[in-house]
Order: C-alpha cells, then sequence, then structure tokens
C-alpha cells in the first residue's frame, strides 16, 4: 500500500500530466496528442502512463475538467467582479482573451473548441462533457448580462440566456478564426457586434 509520500508524488505526475495534456491540446487537438509526447513535456517516465490513467480516453476527460475548472475560475474573476460595471467586465474578457492568444502567438486556442471540432472521432461522452462545460460558460455569462439589465446598460426586454448562449457559439468561432489568421481582429470585430446589439 503506497504511503503518503509516495501518494503525493503520484498526485504530482498526475497533475503534470493533465497540464502538459491542457497546453497541447489547445494547440494541437486531442487526437494529434500522442501519450509519449505527453510523458516527455512532463517529464514522467515513458511507459508509466496507464498507472495514472486507464486509458487515453481517460485522459481526455480529465483534461477537459482541468481546462473546465481553470476556464471557469477565470470568468468568474472577471464576470463577477463588483469592482467594475457589468458590460465592462464582458469587455475586459475578451481583452483578456486577445492578450492571451497573442501571447502564445495564436498557437493555442479554446481547447472545448478544438475538441468539438475532432467530435467525429471521439465518443458520447466526450460530446456530453464538452457541451455540459459549454452550458456552464453559458450560464456565467448570463448571470453577467442580468446584472447588465439590473444596472440598465442592457436591454432588459432581451433574453439573456439566448445571448449568452449566442455569444459563446460566435466566440468559439472567433477563437477559430484567430487562429487561423494569426490575428485577434475575429475575436475583435466579433465582440464589438455582440456589444453593439445590446445597447439600449
Amino acid at each position: 500500500m503506497p504511503n503518503s509520500s509516495q501518494k503525493a508524488e503520484r498526485g504530482a505526475a498526475r497533475g503534470s500530466l493533465i497540464r502538459v495534456g491542457v497546453e497541447l491540446c489547445t494547440q494541437t487537438g486531442f487526437q494529434a496528442t500522442g501519450i509519449d509526447q505527453v510523458l516527455r513535456a512532463a517529464g514522467v517516465p515513458k511507459g508509466s502512463f496507464y498507472h495514472y490513467f486507464p486509458s487515453k480516453k481517460d485522459f481526455g476527460l480529465a483534461v477537459i475538467d482541468a481546462y473546465a475548472d481553470y476556464f471557469c475560475t477565470k470568468l468568474q474573476r472577471i464576470l463577477e467582479n463588483p469592482h467594475v460595471a457589468p458590460l465592462q467586465r464582458l469587455q475586459d474578457f475578451v481583452q483578456e482573451a486577445e492578450k492571451g492568444m497573442k501571447k502564445h502567438d495564436f498557437q493555442r486556442g479554446c481547447l472545448v473548441g478544438n475538441l468539438g471540432q475532432e467530435m467525429a472521432g471521439l465518443d458520447d461522452q466526450f460530446r456530453e462533457r464538452l457541451e455540459s462545460v459549454l452550458k456552464l460558460w453559458e450560464s456565467q455569462t448570463s448571470r453577467c448580462l442580468k446584472a447588465a439589465q439590473e444596472a440598465g446598460e442592457v436591454d432588459a426586454s432581451l433574453d439573456a440566456d439566448q445571448l449568452a448562449e449566442f455569444f459563446w457559439i460566435g466566440w468559439e468561432g472567433a477563437i477559430l478564426r484567430a487562429k487561423l489568421t494569426q490575428s485577434s481582429r475575429p475575436m475583435h470585430v466579433f465582440a464589438e457586434g455582440f456589444l453593439a446589439q445590446l445597447k439600449i
């Protein structure tokens, strides 16, 4: 039976594999990310992958969960910032995303969006997990938009839930186009168009 030191070491190695998986999947996608490539980048001995994950599928699901947790925390920090007007929070999210894309030379996109494009090669469990993550992001965005309506920044007659869904459908496309063009312009153009329809 492993002692506490071995458990900690095992947990650290597993966490390192997941972090590397997030980085690689945001660049090249899940199907193109090889297990040996992940092991090398994480500095974990070759052949030990299955000590941490029963299969590559389980690894992929763990990567999605880790990315979802990270991104939900990020959205919470930005979209629920009480010191900033609600609509400005959404603009802050866009600006931070643009900076992030530039920082990584437009090589990294949204992990959920990347994997969503690979659905032909992934099973229903992946599809359901990805959809649930997007629904969670939509919910966080909807709350921000409802706060903007309460603050008189957005037309109260608009459906905040539907607007949030529209935002994420369009935003994922903008991220894809930004990677394609190596420019943040698609993100900026989409955000401007989305915000323009909210004005009273």
